[in-house]
């Protein structure tokens, strides 16, 4: 089947090479010399290197945030590398600002974890982030593997986080992962015991590292 779209996201954060990403997306898109693929097709998914986002709207694509925390203590937790350096406040602040294309908008990223962000008052919370912001959610209940203490959030509790959401006309859909069964979905990859043997990367982890996709 022909490729309808690309997104660039996984296991390394694309803003911390913004100048390849961007030539990257040069080629892919120029409609004389590259492959003239569309922009509205391409989805840059980050974990919120605020400071870069204006690169994003020079590229034309999709801006998508993994966001996954309502609170700054909640973020530290999960995502202590970008927090840090790009606390909510700030991070939220450059997507009010991001120019967002007619008939487009911003997507934000949120893993439920049962019990760390998943509440009714996370909900409540994340409503009154997301004001003043063209946006979806994507909800993505957490895939469970070996090694991790997070869990995954029943369906009543994933559906009532999405129905406070809606209620307060926010979109917010409710992303389905294949492959769990063979530890191939969402934030599965490479988590097997052997793979923590035979892969040890090197160097300072990426600001995309964060704990909740990490094994040891």
């Amino acid at each position: 089947r022909p490729i309808t779209n690309l997104v660039l996201m996984g296991m390394g954060e694309p803003l911390a090479n913004a100048t390849a990403v961007e030539e990257a997306i040069l080629r892919l898109t120029n409609q004389s010399w590259g492959v003239g693929f569309s922009p509205r097709r391409i989805t840059l998914s980050t974990a919120g290197l605020s400071s870069r986002l204006k690169q994003v709207a020079r590229m034309g694509v999709n801006l998508a945030v993994s966001l996954n925390a309502t609170t700054n203590e909640q973020r530290d937790r999960l995502m202590p590398a970008v927090n840090k350096a790009y606390p909510l406040e700030r991070l939220l602040a450059a997507c009010r600002a991001f120019p967002v294309k007619p008939r487009r908008r911003l997507t934000f990223e949120y893993v439920l974890l049962a019990g760390e962000n998943d509440t009714e008052q996370d909900a409540a919370r994340l409503v009154k982030l997301m004001r003043g912001i063209r946006c979806k959610v994507n909800l993505i209940p957490f895939n469970e593997f070996p090694g991790n203490p997070h869990q995954r959030p029943s369906d009543e509790r994933v559906l009532r986080f999405q129905g406070i959401l809606t209620r307060h006309g926010l979109d917010a859909f409710i992303r389905k992962s294949k492959g769990q069964d063979i530890l191939g979905a969402c934030g599965q990859l490479g988590t097997l015991p052997e793979a923590s043997v035979l892969v040890r990367p090197s160097g300072p982890p990426s600001p995309h590292s964060i704990p909740i996709h990490s094994h040891s």
